[in-house]
């Protein structure tokens, strides 16, 4: 697949809320995550696939219910895309939040190799 390919298959998935499915397909087993900040939750950066997914399941784990969001359409430049996702939610003892970041990609060899957020 083409970084745009992969940018704009990530979106689709993204927006329906499958993304465990988007990062079996499409994500490296090496592949690294990157969080802006380490939280009590997080660690600064996740290594491998399986540690990746695992943290999504911590996240989904931490939110009590979803409220709604959005994830825009991906800006491609090379082997990297970005995009914005938004998510109206209420976090387990923490209440309700609106959260926005600039989700950056970076691909390899047809498969997500890095992902960074910045808030």
């Amino acid at each position: 697949m083409t970084t745009d390919q992969i940018a704009r298959r990530l979106v689709a998935l993204c927006r329906t809320g499958d993304f465990e499915t988007a990062q079996k397909e499409l994500f490296a087993n090496d592949a690294v995550s990157i969080e802006p900040y380490a939280t009590p939750e997080f660690e600064k950066e996740t290594k491998g696939l399986d540690a990746i997914i695992q943290k999504g399941h911590k996240f989904s784990e931490m939110v009590e219910e979803m409220h709604g969001g959005d994830v825009s359409d991906p800006i491609v430049a090379g082997k990297s895309f970005a995009m914005v996702m938004r998510m109206d939610m209420t976090m387990k003892g923490k209440g309700r939040m609106d959260m926005s970041e600039l989700c950056v990609y970076e691909v390899k060899d047809g498969k997500i190799i890095s992902e960074s957020f910045h808030m």
